[in-house]
């Protein structure tokens, strides 16, 4: 036989009002409900649960333990309720490395002045899917095509790709770089969620590569002078570093930004968030 949460419910209210009688004005139902609830939940786990006299409701030593495991339970379904009802009054926005460059804090201030009642939350995941594919946000920034079919995407903008390297890089004195400048060094890159592979340069130029799966190490590499990045703008106004520089490669195509979401269950505040994204990336 199964446990049901009305049981423990009902078991919690007893110990909590001291009675049945009580227990059942709280809950709301019948003292008749309360003990049939009470007595089919023994009768699921095989232990008395209750010590009944004239006078008191104590619960038995097993009692006090399957007592604790119940209000952990009733607290955790309680959250989750509370979680499902309070979706339409925020909205989390997942990125993996950069949220939104020099955009962040007008999206942040002009979001609170139009949706007040829809309190918006920035999360970090660093995931294909920007914490999307994980539940940990509504709405994903991602910078790089989603292939999977669950998941709907629209373009907000375009971020130029940067280099990073380190300031006392020969590179560092320029104003901007070329591919080619960078075919002979190692690039850092993180193959989960970045938006640079060797591809994009010609088969007979393309650097040689090292692995990192996060920002700060990133970054932490390239002040060596040992590796050199490349990254979308958006990175370089999000991770300002002492002992990195960011360069424009001109010859680079643009990053696309965009957000995603699940297909089958949009946010009901995606369509204002695209149209605020995009309007900030156009410079309105």
């Amino acid at each position: 036989m199964d446990v049901e949460l009305r049981q423990l419910r009902c078991l919690v209210a007893i110990v909590d009002e001291g009675g049945f009688t009580d227990a059942a004005i709280a809950l709301g139902v019948s003292q008749a409900a309360v003990s049939r609830n009470l007595a089919s939940l023994e009768r699921a786990l095989g232990v008395r649960l209750l010590r009944r006299t004239s006078r008191e409701v104590t619960p038995t030593g097993t009692g006090q333990r399957v007592l604790a495991h119940a209000r952990r339970v009733l607290g955790e379904v309680d959250d989750l309720v509370r979680e499902a009802a309070s979706g339409h009054e925020r909205l989390r926005v997942g990125y993996a490395w950069a949220a939104l460059g020099r955009h962040t804090k007008a999206f942040q201030r002009r979001w609170t002045e139009a949706h007040a009642g829809t309190d918006l939350q920035l999360v970090r995941v660093n995931s294909p899917t920007a914490g999307l594919a994980e539940g940990a946000c509504d709405l994903s920034v991602v910078r790089r095509p989603l292939e999977d079919r669950r998941f709907d995407t629209a373009l907000v903008g375009l971020e130029r790709r940067l280099c990073a390297l380190a300031d006392d890089d020969p590179l560092a004195r320029r104003r901007s770089v070329r591919l080619a400048d960078l075919a002979g060094r190692t690039l850092l890159v993180d193959r989960r969620t970045g938006t640079t592979t060797p591809e994009l340069w010609p088969p007979d130029t393309r650097p040689a590569t090292e692995e990192t799966h996060d920002v700060d190490d990133w970054l932490t590499v390239i002040a060596t002078g040992r590796c050199v990045g490349m990254t979308a703008e958006a990175t370089a106004h999000q991770y300002p570093r002492p002992g990195v520089v960011y360069r424009p490669v001109r010859d680079a195509e643009p990053i696309a930004v965009r957000l995603a979401w699940w297909r089958d269950d949009p946010h009901p505040a995606t369509q204002a968030a695209v149209e605020l994204l995009t309007a900030l990336y156009r410079g309105d």
